[in-house]
């Protein structure tokens, strides 16, 4: 394929921040703490140059665009980069979530055919993130949430968060689970050989959120909620067997709430996934037959991957036409409910 392919390619975890939400993650990038985030926030805000990425995240309009026509890609789902708001206070999370919000639908409204987004939300409060998130949707017209896995090292199976996901549910809007570094519980041997971050400690950080909410009976009092996985799942379809196999005892022992059905039923029919970040036509073809084509979407991780590989590893991909086209745009207009071209 040595000429570019004539598809529409929508990519779907395009990271972006504002001068606001950046201005805030540079004060606590300066707090003494072992918290592993603290090495992504020290390198992006609080250095000159923010390791070559804060431009990129600022930038919604010009490079980015620019960069977008070079390599062919049509359109950017947007979401504020990790970890969000979610290290800030309740109230200050809030405020920031809303800014951040109309921020990227302003630029949405500017520029309708190049962006969609995925709403920032505090989990930190979840009735009022609730509300926000009918606001995002109803008002603002925006294609789903994004979560930056753990909220002061809790997740998504506690109650508490229980708002949040009734409110998802409802709107028929899909949350978007992305990586911030591990929670306290399991960070400790992720401090050492780079181990920290995109290298190993994001992957295990939401592969257990994910298994938790399984395992807790999320999708049994949530039946119709969609989550998203980045990163080709997690790797969490790898497991499965065994995850189906092992559960059973944990619930004879009394260890696991009893469920409905089994742990792989519940990630094939409730969650979906992308590619962002992981190019391998290997575990693409393994994603494929674990989980159906309709259930795995096109990403680049912009602006932590170059653009230009990630189109290049969709091209070539080993599938039929019609596949890549479910992969490029297809099942993202489906699952974010963005409009058709």
């Amino acid at each position: 394929m040595t000429e570019r392919l004539k598809i529409r390619r929508i990519a779907t975890e395009e990271a972006f921040s504002i001068p606001e939400v950046a201005a805030k993650l540079g004060e606590i990038a300066n707090f003494p703490s072992r918290n592993l985030d603290m090495r992504l926030m020290t390198m992006i805000y609080a250095n000159p140059g923010g390791g070559g990425f804060l431009d990129g995240l600022l930038d919604l309009e010009q490079e980015r665009l620019r960069g977008m026509d070079e390599h062919g890609v049509d359109m950017h789902l947007l979401s504020l980069t990790a970890p969000g708001v979610q290290m800030f206070d309740a109230d200050t999370a809030l405020d920031l979530a809303i800014l951040a919000n109309d921020r990227m639908a302003e630029t949405i409204a500017r520029h309708p055919t190049r962006f969609a987004g995925l709403a920032s939300l505090p989990p930190q409060s979840p009735k009022r993130a609730a509300r926000e998130m009918e606001r995002a949707i109803q008002v603002l017209k925006l294609n789903g949430f994004v979560i930056n896995s753990h909220t002061n090292n809790e997740y998504l199976d506690n109650p508490k968060y229980f708002p949040i996901l009734e409110t998802a549910e409802a709107l028929d809007a899909c949350i978007y689970i992305h990586p911030r570094a591990a929670s306290d519980g399991l960070s400790g041997p992720m401090f050492d050989y780079g181990m920290d971050s995109a290298l190993w400690s994001y992957g295990v950080e939401v592969s257990t959120h994910a298994v938790r909410m399984i395992l807790g009976g999320v999708f049994d009092r949530f039946p119709k909620l969609k989550i998203c996985l980045g990163h080709m799942g997690e790797a969490v379809h790898f497991w499965l067997w065994r995850i189906d196999f092992m559960s059973l005892r944990s619930q004879a022992n009394g260890y696991a709430p009893k469920l409905k059905r089994k742990p792989s039923d519940y990630f094939k029919e409730n969650f979906v996934i992308t590619t962002s970040g992981q190019e391998s036509h290997l575990a693409l073809e393994f994603s494929i037959k674990a989980l159906g084509v309709q259930n795995i979407m096109w990403a680049i991780d912009h602006p932590y991957q170059p653009t230009g590989p990630a189109v290049t590893f969709m091209d070539t991909a080993p599938v039929s036409d019609a596949e890549r086209e479910m992969l490029y745009h297809k099942n993202a207009e489906r699952i974010f409910h963005i409009r058709s071209a």
